[in-house]
């Protein structure tokens, strides 16, 4: 099919009646609207549990430490989507039990988090919905294009920076 009477999924979505500025553009905008897609679906699978994605993330990351658990600017950095009010995030998290803090004796300023066993149990209770959730999303996709497709957005996300000004 030539490149001028292909309509893109994308550009059925959104009702995109003009060609895009080029497939740059075309790209940028699919991985959003999937990205939108697939975190509605698991935001819609934690909501009852009382969790965000990004506290999800975090009780994920927090499971993966260890019983050394991180400071804030670990957790934050290891984020899969950036969340610009960890203190007030992780305050709300200790609040439910889903996680402890403490100061390091070291360091005053270093504050410990840890997940506790309430949000591991949490955590354990959702990893199988999850991951049956993400099989479905994919289901439709074959193995080895799926795979190529996680080659690409490795290369998405790996792209040069540019130099800080």
């Amino acid at each position: 099919m030539s490149q001028d009477t292909h309509t893109s999924s994308i550009a059925t979505a959104i009702r995109q009646g003009r060609p895009f500025g080029g497939v740059e553009h075309e790209v940028f905008l699919a991985i959003q609207r999937a990205a939108a897609d697939l975190t509605q679906e698991s935001a819609a699978l934690l909501r009852p549990h009382g969790l965000s994605g990004a506290q999800y993330n975090i009780l994920r990351i927090l499971r993966g430490a260890g019983t050394d658990g991180l400071a804030c600017g670990e957790i934050a950095d290891r984020l899969v989507t950036r969340d610009p009010d960890m203190t007030r995030l992780l305050d709300r998290m200790e609040r439910q039990g889903l996680v402890t803090r403490q100061r390091a004796s070291h360091d005053r300023r270093v504050v410990t988090t840890k997940i506790s066993t309430e949000g591991k149990h949490l955590l354990s209770q959702l990893d199988e919905p999850m991951a049956a959730l993400h099989r479905r999303q994919f289901a439709h996709i074959d193995p080895a294009r799926l795979r190529e497709l996680a080659t690409l957005l490795d290369e998405v996300v790996a792209r040069p920076q540019p130099p800080a000004s």
